[in-house]
């Protein structure tokens, strides 16, 4: 009798250790994506130009100082830089980890950033962004930059999370109303905007690329059912990662890198998106 009780200590010992790694792997082993972008109007002087996107970082660290994550990224060397809001996290505060990355990236990497849901929450929001802007990035508020390389040029738009209070305040009026702000050119237009589930409304303000995030992966992604919560989509949500199609709109939704409500991830691992142009 003694036996089988330790055997069976033994083997939930075992089982309970083994899911310890499993979980940690999935939360703290990044992966990265790559996705082919291809446009016609694709400028040929951007013809493999490389687009990092990170997302939803909830005041993740990935190693010492985020060196896991900065050598993940070094060795992409990408063009540019872009991130998809939620650096912080609203329920916990902490703009270390955010700057702790920016200050390392942002030497080498030009960087544009959006705001997400959880920085209209805190109330230093203004003194975030300003050390943001310090450290060299480049923080779009609803508006719009011209990048060029030899005489050819694409834009690129960014557009603040429909949560932050307005008056008369609706979601669906406020990011239209944003979408209005920022500038259009015949040219490749590319947007930033943290949400994902507009993706209608992109469509309709015909850019031609969105980088977006906020869903988190659906936070557990079980075969054959996908994603299965998303903030402001609810159960087994449409939009939670990879590239999606209509018209002549293309909108990757990252799977983002930490958490926030949720502390754990489920074959949902923190990723890391390389868009090329072609």
């Amino acid at each position: 009798m003694i036996k089988i009780l330790n055997n069976k200590i033994l083997w939930s010992l075992l089982v309970i250790i083994f899911l310890m790694i499993f979980l940690h792997i999935q939360n703290n082993w990044l992966e990265t994506t790559d996705i082919s972008v291809k446009s016609q109007k694709t400028p040929d002087n951007f013809k493999g130009y490389k687009i990092v996107q990170l997302s939803d970082l909830h005041n993740k660290m990935f190693g010492k100082n985020q060196e896991t994550l900065v050598e993940k990224v070094e060795k992409i060397n990408p063009d540019i830089i872009v991130i998809t809001g939620d650096i912080i996290d609203s329920r916990r505060y902490d703009s270390n980890p955010s700057l702790t990355l920016v200050k390392k990236l942002a030497p080498n990497y030009p960087i544009y950033y959006i705001t997400g849901n959880h920085e209209q929450r805190i109330d230093g929001l203004d003194g975030l962004i300003e050390k943001l802007k310090a450290n060299g990035v480049v923080v779009l508020s609803n508006e719009s930059v011209e990048i060029e390389i030899k005489g050819q040029e694409i834009l690129l738009s960014g557009v603040e999370d429909p949560s932050f209070p307005v008056d008369s305040y609706d979601e669906n009026e406020q990011i239209a109303r944003n979408l209005e702000k920022v500038q259009k050119e015949d040219i490749l237009n590319i947007l930033l905007s943290h949400r994902p589930e507009y993706f209608e409304q992109y469509v309709e303000s015909n850019f031609d690329l969105v980088f977006s995030g906020h869903a988190h992966g659906g936070q557990f992604d079980l075969p054959f059912l996908g994603g299965v919560l998303a903030p402001n989509q609810g159960l087994f949500p449409k939009y939670t990662k990879g590239i999606h199609s209509k018209n002549n709109t293309k909108m990757i939704v990252s799977r983002g890198l930490g958490n926030s409500i949720f502390p754990f991830r489920l074959f949902n691992r923190p990723e890391i998106i390389v868009a090329t142009l072609k």
